[in-house]
């Protein structure tokens, strides 16, 4: 079993309902196929980079998750299938993504503003 992350960008025309539907789904996906989700972060509604089918928003996605690489082909054509999806991108992890991800989760980087005007003065 290997490591992955995947982001997924649905488009904000649905409900909160309807979103959290499509969320479902896809996690049903993977945990039906044997992944372990490790990690499921919901970032919201965000502002795109670029318009993605005249829309300059979208409900961002993320799963961090240990499967096994058929599954992968599997997901991202259920991806393809939902008209919901406007991108998504889906990487392998190495050692070292894993552990900055375990560390990020611990809060490891999160600026403590104490600190910063202690340094200050």
């Amino acid at each position: 079993m290997k490591n992955y992350e995947t982001v997924f960008i649905l488009t904000p025309v649905l409900s909160e309902a309807q979103m959290k539907d499509t969320v479902g789904k896809f996690k049903k996906v993977l945990t039906d196929s044997g992944a372990k989700i490790i990690n499921e972060e919901n970032w919201g509604l965000q502002k795109l980079a670029y318009p993605i089918q005249h829309k300059i928003t979208g409900f961002y996605q993320l799963f961090e998750f240990r499967a096994e690489p058929e599954l992968i082909a599997q997901l991202e054509t259920e991806y393809r299938r939902d008209e919901a999806v406007m991108r998504f991108l889906t990487t392998t992890l190495d050692k070292h993504a894993v552990i900055y991800n375990e560390r990020r989760r611990k809060g490891a980087f999160k600026k403590n503003k104490e600190e910063d005007k202690e340094a200050i003065t």
